[in-house]
């Protein structure tokens, strides 16, 4: 299919995908979601290494990744594979890739080798370590990261050990840096005319999720553990039982806990000499807990929430995943979205959680087959028939 942009705001931006997994598809979604001619350049089926990454290319998880691309199938490890993505590279804005530090320069798709082709090109890496370092060469993976990023250490509840995070949260978070990265270099190069080496890790994007917990040591050396469902400073805040299940309550500041107070109708808290101040809450945070727990047993969640939100102390529901979707509210917002593939029909993904008002992201293309679109891609790139026929004889796509 010819190139349709999901947006007008990148729609003058050619990136090449050169990404696995998850981390660099996050990555390049962001472009893509935005509009931006994504080229999803990968190895052809048969080739060790042409598994589908993200899982079965017709499950949900690649579907959702890899959505408002076209795909190139393209062998780097042939002479003339990589002569073909050099000639891309040409006219490209971008070069994605998150392989480990050594094999680009193995391939001669590293960094200062294509800047001599196009040196407004803006090259992003993502690796799970850092490009240079002692843990250079190590593998990467989301876990690993949570663990010696220090996510894990306050992760569950007081005394379990270590616990993940639901989500690939380091993933997620490594490609959604490295996007931003991106977009500040294109802005640069505005100025300067030239492009530059964009580079994120595993490592270092989970250390900056840990926020207010990592300047809790840098500031006050203070060691953050493990809270639970409790939140680490601001108290009462956490999860609650009430008669038929669990909610969320943020009480935060002096205001809202006499607000929360009243609606619980538990006024003799507020003279408490255990809850009189914050730093009181905070230091009796257990029995504290059992008082509130026994007051919202008498009444089902849904009655609290009302109460709650007619009181004006932040609360919510806990829910399953099928629930979140269920929500009026999530369903006002749109964040689910459809899209027609040919495989597998109409399918529902997650869609982008900003909204801009002149250029908004929408879906308008499932996600490619492998190689999908090598003939069209090509020929927009100067190739000729003939040529694309030689390239598939030599064994170069």
């Amino acid at each position: 299919m010819p190139f349709t942009p999901a947006s007008r705001a990148l729609a003058r931006f050619t990136v090449l995908d050169l990404t696995r997994v998850r981390s660099g598809p996050t990555c390049v979604r962001q472009l893509a979601d935005w509009g931006a001619n994504v080229i999803k350049i990968e190895t052809p089926e048969g080739m060790e290494g042409g598994d589908a990454p993200g899982g079965p290319r017709h499950g949900s998880d690649f579907q959702n990744l890899h959505r408002n691309k076209r795909s190139l199938s393209l062998n780097l490890k042939h002479p003339t594979g990589l002569a073909i993505l050099k000639r891309l590279v040409e006219r490209a804005d971008v070069l994605v890739e998150n392989y480990r530090p050594d094999v680009k320069h193995r391939l001669g798709i590293d960094y200062e080798t294509l800047r001599e082709v196009n040196p407004r090109l803006v090259y992003a890496s993502i690796s799970g370590f850092g490009q240079d370092g002692p843990y250079r060469d190590r593998p990467g993976f989301d876990q690993i990261a949570q663990g010696m990023g220090g996510l894990m250490s306050i992760t569950g509840l007081p005394g379990q050990g270590p616990v993940r995070v639901g989500i690939p949260i380091a993933d997620l978070s490594a490609g959604l840096y490295c996007s931003l990265g991106i977009l500040v270099a294109l802005l640069a190069r505005e100025e300067t005319g030239e492009g530059q080496w964009v580079q994120t890790s595993l490592l270092q994007a989970q250390i900056a999720m840990l926020d207010f917990q990592a300047t809790r040591w840098l500031m006050d050396k203070e060691v953050p553990k493990q809270a639970g469902n409790n939140h680490p400073t601001s108290i009462p805040t956490g999860v609650f039982a009430t008669a038929d299940g669990h909610i969320n309550i943020a009480v935060t500041g002096q205001k809202i806990w006499e607000r929360f107070c009243r609606a619980i109708e538990r006024e003799d808290l507020l003279s408490h000499p255990d809850y009189a101040t914050a730093a009181l809450r905070s230091k009796n945070r257990d029995p504290l807990g059992a008082e509130i727990n026994a007051a919202l047993r008498g009444r089902p969640s849904r009655e609290w929430i009302a109460r709650f939100n007619e009181s004006g102390v932040p609360c919510g529901p806990i829910h399953s995943i099928d629930e979140v979707f269920a929500d009026p509210q999530v369903q006002h917002l749109g964040i689910a979205q459809t899209v027609t593939s040919p495989t597998l029909g109409e399918i529902t993904l997650v869609g982008q959680p900003v909204t801009l008002s002149a250029t908004p992201s929408r879906l308008v293309a499932p996600p490619p087959e492998n190689g999908e679109h090598t003939d069209e891609i090509l020929a927009e790139f100067g190739f000729t028939a003939d040529d694309i026929a030689s390239f598939r004889r030599e064994g170069a796509l």
